[in-house]
């Protein structure tokens, strides 16, 4: 049934009760990231640590969910352990169908449980399981404990935490059935906080689809474009690894801690000779039709009876990047092994992969010893890697505690800033120039997806910081709409404004269909009135040195330049993020 509200269940994990509320103001904040702004801003304390108890873990659908295709993902919004502030994270798996099916707009967890648990909620239940038996256990085992836990197979969603979560990594991730994740920010330790190891969402209800010929033809066009044309047919294909042999030709591929920026050792870590010899099938999102996710196929050798044991990897750009051209890799099956390691411990594979690189050169550097990383840490060396990965999930010693709180907090600590490769946070795969740096550095999730910048930099552009700023601000605006869906960033040139108003007419949402643009912008000031409030200051980030060294396809960074754009599109956050702004 189509609802003018939203309707939102709270857990409180200390009382072990749940109560259901009923939100105003769909039109306004749509759902996903809008709807997830407006729960914080209701249940959240900005003024409060991150680990309170009072401080909600939210995840958020929309209004599109479960009758369109790519409507797939679910928005994670928390008070993150890197920096104290307002963050959102998106994942895709089942989470985003078994929330619809369970007849959820948004879940809210609040409280902190006596004694590590798992959280089983649907339609109509929902139970705190004490589970002390699943705390120390990595991603992979408690994945196979809980499957024999729970019911609900086919119709369930589960995220769970590995040791990085419960140590309180400031990048440790939420593992989403098995292949997507709440990656960035520390939504992981967030959990761990609470002492809630997993989250099964059940969704076992149902619900009936619109009468009628307008939803119909505007799911049939909408998926005819998904289905039949080229539009998506590159993410199915190489999926986003193809990026690496792109980037790497454009001198814009970071290497060895951004050391450089194209290499020949790419053959060997390439998008195509991932899909040549370590490829083992695609598979999707619930709702999608697209199959994106790229799975590889992992071998081990049991060294007592010369058995193997496969196991299967997902894996697309960013990971590949971060294991891989960071790291100075060039074997494509080692990078599937570091990629595991990490899946294990419940980190974020592009914090985790940037931190050891930038812990690789410090050690070169003389600034840190191996009394600190206890391992070895060469680049292209993969098993000293995997070591390092194990110290940095279970928090070994102090310098892996230190660097689990964020690489340039340990970068300070141990005279290392001026070569940490953070915008923000670790930074994303694109060495692509000025603009993308400025944006990463920046923007509200400090991620490549916030704007299209990285895009940007790979064409001419003149060099007008004004207009450039302003574009940040406009395409940020945007691109809050899809996220608020919550649709997939992938299929943003399918899920035209024009489009979204016509699926959302079609369920009946007409004045959410006509107040898009306004919506969009009115989320995207709530969100970094949030930010600030939790205590962001733009005008005071700065971009570490190592980035004025970059040399790209457009030849050396103008170093100027990129501080005149840095200094204006902050100017513009500060005032996106007044108080005063309207809505």
């Amino acid at each position: 049934m189509i609802r003018p509200h939203f309707r939102v269940v709270i857990v409180d994990l200390s009382a072990r009760k749940t109560r259901v509320e009923n939100l105003p103001g769909r039109e306004q904040w749509l759902g996903g990231s809008g709807l997830a702004a407006l729960c914080f801003e209701k249940y959240g304390d900005p003024a409060l640590p991150w680990n309170d108890p009072a401080q909600p873990l939210i995840f958020a659908i929309g209004p599109l969910t479960g009758y369109f295709p790519l409507m797939s993902k679910t928005v994670c919004a928390f008070l993150s352990p890197y920096h104290g502030q307002y963050a959102e994270s998106h994942a895709g798996g089942r989470s985003a169908l078994a929330l619809r099916f369970a007849d959820m707009d948004a879940l809210v967890v609040v409280g902190r449980a006596e004694r590590p648990c798992v959280l089983s909620i649907g339609h109509k239940h929902m139970e705190i399981k004490d589970a002390p038996f699943l705390w120390g256990k990595d991603v992979f085992t408690t994945g196979k404990m809980l499957r024999n836990m729970l019911s609900g197979s086919g119709t369930r969603s589960i995220l769970r935490i590995g040791p990085a979560g419960e140590n309180g990594c400031a990048y440790a991730c939420i593992n989403v059935d098995t292949y997507r994740h709440f990656g960035r920010l520390g939504a992981g330790a967030v959990m761990g906080a609470k002492n809630l190891k997993a989250i099964a969402i059940q969704g076992d209800a149902s619900f009936p689809l619109p009468e009628g010929k307008a939803y119909a033809q505007a799911f049939k066009d909408i998926y005819a474009l998904l289905t039949e044309t080229s539009m998506m047919s590159k993410y199915h294909d190489l999926g986003t690894a193809g990026n690496m042999a792109a980037l790497n030709e454009l001198k814009s591929l970071p290497w060895r801690n951004l050391q450089a920026t194209t290499d020949p050792g790419i053959e060997g870590i390439s998008g195509e000779r991932f899909a040549k010899d370590m490829l083992l099938r695609n598979t999707a999102c619930a709702g999608c039709p697209v199959g994106c996710i790229h799975i590889g196929f992992l071998r081990e050798k049991f060294m007592a009876d010369n058995r193997y044991l496969y196991r299967q990897v997902a894996y697309d750009y960013e990971p590949i990047f971060s294991l891989g051209s960071m790291l100075g890799m060039t074997d494509g099956f080692a990078v599937l092994g570091l990629m595991d390691a990490v899946e294990r411990e419940g980190l974020d594979c592009m914090s985790g992969g940037v931190a050891l690189a930038w812990a690789t050169e410090a050690l070169q550097k003389g600034h840190i010893s191996l009394a600190e990383t206890l391992t070895p840490l060469q680049f292209g060396d993969a098993e000293g890697y995997k070591a390092a990965i194990g110290h940095l999930g279970r928090g070994t010693n102090e310098f892996y505690r230190r660097l689990a709180q964020g690489t340039m907090k340990a970068a300070s600590h141990y005279n290392g800033q001026d070569y940490a490769c953070v915008l923000g946070q670790e930074m994303a795969g694109y060495a692509t120039g000025e603009t993308f740096f400025v944006s990463e550095s920046l923007s509200f999730r400090h991620s490549h997806l916030d704007s299209s910048a990285y895009s940007a930099d790979q064409k001419p552009q003149d060099k007008d910081a004004e207009k450039v700023a302003s574009g940040f601000v406009k395409d940020e605006a945007s691109r809050i709409v899809l996220t608020s869906m919550v649709g997939c960033l992938f299929a943003r040139g399918v899920y035209t404004t024009e489009r979204l108003q016509q699926a959302l007419g079609s369920l009946g949402y007409e004045d959410a269909a006509a107040n898009l643009e306004p919506a969009g912008q009115a989320i995207q000031r709530l969100r970094w009135r949030l930010r600030m409030r939790s205590g962001y200051d733009p005008v005071h980030a700065k971009i570490p040195k190592r980035y004025t060294e970059v040399v790209t396809w457009k030849g050396p960074i103008d170093a100027e330049y990129m501080e005149t754009l840095r200094q204006t599109y902050a100017a513009k956050l500060v005032e996106l993020g007044s108080e005063s702004q309207p809505g």
